[in-house]
């Protein structure tokens, strides 16, 4: 038995999200597991290393799974490739040691929040950003956010049905950058509560907008309290850009940016 890593890239907008859900609802597990069997000849199941939710992005996430199949790289990408949706592609193929795990192997996930700020909606990318009317202020947006950095109780910003049994998580950098209409929001964690990053979005687009205090970030951090903040942000501006595995150094590294952010001075 072989244990390999993949790493894969999506358009989450036609999908119910990462993981399988029920028969008829398609989602990205569902659709990489039918063809990696088909290339395999057996059943596959995958463990990815963070599960995105409906309509939600992905530029490097990463995969595991186990095979008795003796395929070369090529073979597994090619082959996995060629029975996927259009909207999924496989980038990269690694035998990894049997210890390895998507998930619980990763120490940081690395995620692009990415809002185009007009107040005329584009007929072109709506799947691909949110569309944020008010005018934003990117420098207040950042000087916010710092409030969340470090080891934080993070219960103001997870979801209703978040099934974590910590809200404790170890935000490692959050910065937001502007470029022409394009504001970023860029943030690193150990790890991430359900809708972490969705919550934190709609706290600061509020207080990029004016219509909060820059202060309202820290405010709702200490006091630990779902009801108090904003909306969640849209999923459709979400995007997962890099998982670290430091004592797997064999493994590619992220971020692959969104193609269209290629000009965008986002730092590594």
């Amino acid at each position: 038995m072989t244990r390999i890593a993949l790493g894969i890239s999506y358009n989450g907008a036609s999908f119910h999200g990462w993981q399988y859900q029920a028969a008829g609802l398609a989602t990205i597990q569902d659709s990489l597991q039918n063809a990696l069997g088909m290339v395999a000849s057996h059943p596959v199941t995958v463990t990815c290393a963070g599960r995105t939710d409906s309509g939600v992005h992905a530029t490097s996430q990463v995969v595991h799974f186990d095979s008795h199949a003796a395929r070369e790289s090529k073979a597994w990408v090619l082959g996995t490739n060629a029975n996927l949706p259009e909207s999924i592609s496989v980038n990269w193929v690694r035998e990894v040691p049997m210890q390895f795990d998507a998930r619980h192997s990763a120490v940081g996930r690395r995620y692009l929040y990415i809002v185009v700020n007009n107040r005329i909606r584009s007929g072109l990318m709506a799947e691909m950003v949110t569309r944020e009317h008010r005018p934003l202020d990117a420098a207040l947006m950042h000087e916010s956010a710092q409030a969340l950095l470090g080891e934080n109780d993070f219960s103001s910003f997870r979801a209703a049905n978040c099934q974590s049994e910590t809200t404790v998580r170890n935000i490692h950098h959050i910065r937001i950058e502007r470029s022409g209409e394009l504001v970023v929001i860029d943030i690193a964690a150990n790890a991430f509560l359900h809708h972490m990053v969705r919550n934190i979005a709609g706290v600061i687009l509020d207080i990029g907008a004016g219509d909060k205090p820059v202060s309202w970030t820290g405010k709702l951090l200490a006091l630990r309290d779902r009801t108090k903040a904003g909306l969640t942000a849209p999923p459709n501006g979400l995007y997962l850009v890099q998982v670290d595995y430091p004592d797997y150094s064999e493994l590619p590294k992220g971020p692959q940016l969104p193609h269209f952010l290629g000009n965008l001075p986002i730092s590594s």
